[in-house]
């Protein structure tokens, strides 16, 4: 591809983002969070599928998935139910091997994350200036204020993170990541729950030839945990086992 801006080249080849949905216990935000990323804005030639995998909800998340195809008729969806509840990481392997797209973007189904910033993800790889993009909640866009120690234990987590990966990356953490499909296909991912964030990070930079990874700035809207939120210190502390983990294995 050339690195001239897509905008600016309509006879560029289409290109297929996959949008990878893993969904635990959120009937009350889900399809909201689906008709965001419906009306989300694409670059030119963009087109989509979307993937929700339902990691053996409990409160009426399968019935609110399953609604999708019909409310949003013009859509391409993939609805899977796992049988078991296994993990962020172990949906995201699932929905990865269901992508057919030539992008993977891996979005919560939360509403922390806002799918207008879609194009900033998007462009760089498009524009083939990067094969994996990363958002970032540091790096000034609006976010709500919340948790003191979150914030610590993220910076530190990203800290660790990049000492072993050698990376300059502001928030590994961070759900907002976009991939090659190709290169996705070339990695094997392992961890069943949160530590999927450290570990596609440490694959990613193991990968050669280096890959070109990029930052953009996302908005972040962060819930409490009366609100719903799951993540707790025992995934900080996971998450600080993965980075040493996968920084001495393959």
């Amino acid at each position: 591809m050339s690195s001239a801006s897509f905008h600016s080249a309509p006879d560029r080849m289409p290109v297929k983002v996959s949008i990878v949905i893993p969904v635990y216990n959120e009937a009350q935000t889900v399809q909201e969070l689906v008709a965001r990323v419906v009306r989300a804005p694409l670059p030119h030639g963009v087109t989509t599928e979307i993937i929700c995998v339902n990691d053996a909800s409990s409160d009426g998340t399968a019935a609110k998935l399953d609604e999708l195809p019909s409310i949003f008729p013009a859509v391409a969806f993939k609805i899977l139910h796992k049988p078991q509840n296994q993990g962020k990481g172990a949906a995201l392997r699932d929905g990865f091997k269901q992508a057919t797209g030539d992008l993977v973007l891996v979005q919560d189904a939360d509403l922390e994350y806002d799918p207008q910033d879609y194009p900033k993800l998007l462009q760089p790889i498009i524009d083939d200036k990067a094969d994996v993009v990363f958002g970032s909640r540091f790096i000034g866009e609006p976010h709500r204020v919340m948790y003191f120690w979150h914030s610590v234990a993220n910076r530190f987590l990203t800290t660790m993170s990049n000492m072993f990966t050698n990376l300059n990356l502001t928030d590994m953490e961070v759900c907002y990541k976009v991939f090659r499909k190709s290169i996705l296909d070339r990695i094997d991912i392992k961890c069943d729950r949160f530590g999927f964030e450290p570990e596609v990070t440490a694959k990613v930079a193991k990968l050669r030839p280096r890959l070109r990874i990029y930052e953009v700035g996302v908005a972040y809207y962060g819930r409490s945990y009366e609100e719903g939120k799951k993540i707790t210190w025992k995934d900080g502390v996971k998450a600080m086992l993965a980075i040493i983990r996968f920084a001495f294995s393959d």
